[in-house]
């Protein structure tokens, strides 16, 4: 394989691991918030959630197996070898990345069948979010967290998992949010619905934020050490991470605004906070898409950890 040909197949490497956080987000944290919110969003139709669904789950049970292509490709050096049945099999009996990625295409295809052949409501927003737990929990799979040996490994990759499930939990939470103020506001009872699912939110998100910080210090302890902090921004995965934390951090402070001011506002006078909290939500949705795209590139990056 040329230089040119494997930067290409890196950077689509890097490219499918975004599109499948974005997807993994989607697929967890929209049903996952139809469960929580039910009480809230009730009263609106909802017709949305099951077509962006579908989209997801086709998507990313397109990309999944074609991100198993392409590392293969890497591993193998060319496409004409990994395409053997020898090459596939070995990564997918013999390397925990080829099997993760396996089980993120069934559950994308199980999620899929759920979305297209079940009817919108409790049942098929709990297999959906079961679906989107599932791919979720593979990521760290594919990620650092399953490289770590010996006594760390385990905490290494339950921190991993547990930090995967609260990021899509919220980023998904925000994407439903973000269909909601945008979408045409027919029913009366509109505002007042969103209101209460901001406010009901509040206890979700403080754990979604709570596990990704604890999540997030255990991680670094493992992939950066205590002794390599103070060279952090000597490493392009140190400045990718320190880009995440600064992203990270304009989103908890957004999501205070929420919580704080915005919600109870949109409870007492819709039309004055409407504004304010469309444009916030928006760009908190913004920064949870670049956040996964600053993973996407940290993921093929070698930790301080580890040089």
């Amino acid at each position: 394989m040329t230089s040119l040909s494997a930067e290409m197949v890196e950077v689509g490497t890097v490219v499918l691991r975004g599109v499948q956080y974005v997807a993994g987000a989607l697929l967890l944290g929209l049903p996952a918030f139809m469960l929580y919110s039910a009480r809230a969003v009730e009263p609106l139709t909802l017709g949305w959630p099951r077509p962006v669904l579908i989209w997801t789950a086709a998507i990313l049970a397109v990309a999944a197996p074609t991100a198993l292509l392409a590392q293969t490709v890497l591993m193998a050096g060319s496409l004409e070898e990994a395409v053997k049945p020898a090459s596939l099999g070995f990564m997918l009996t013999g390397m925990g990345l080829g099997q993760a990625l396996a089980v993120r295409t069934l559950a994308a295809v199980l999620a899929l069948g759920v979305a297209i052949l079940s009817r919108p409501g409790r049942l098929s927003w709990v297999m959906l979010s079961l679906s989107g737990l599932i791919v979720a929990a593979s990521f760290a799979w594919t990620g650092h967290g399953a490289a770590t040996e010996g006594t760390g490994r385990w905490p290494h990759l339950i921190s991993d998992v547990v930090h995967s499930i609260a990021a899509c939990v919220w980023i998904g939470a925000l994407a439903a949010f973000a269909v909601l103020i945008l979408r045409p506001r027919r029913e009366p009872c509109w505002s007042a619905s969103l209101a209460r699912s901001l406010t009901g939110f509040a206890g979700v998100g403080s754990a979604a934020v709570a596990a990704l910080v604890v999540t997030g210090v255990v991680n670094s302890v493992f992939l950066i050490g205590p002794e390599k902090v103070g060279g952090l921004w000597n490493s392009p995965y140190g400045l990718l991470l320190s880009l995440k934390l600064g992203l990270f951090g304009l989103m908890v402070v957004l999501a205070a605004l929420h919580r704080l001011r915005l919600a109870p506002l949109m409870d007492r006078d819709a039309s004055q906070a409407l504004p304010h909290l469309t444009r916030s939500l928006v760009v908190e949705f913004g920064l949870g898409l670049a956040v996964l795209a600053v993973v996407a590139a940290m993921g093929t990056l070698p930790p301080p950890a580890s040089l």
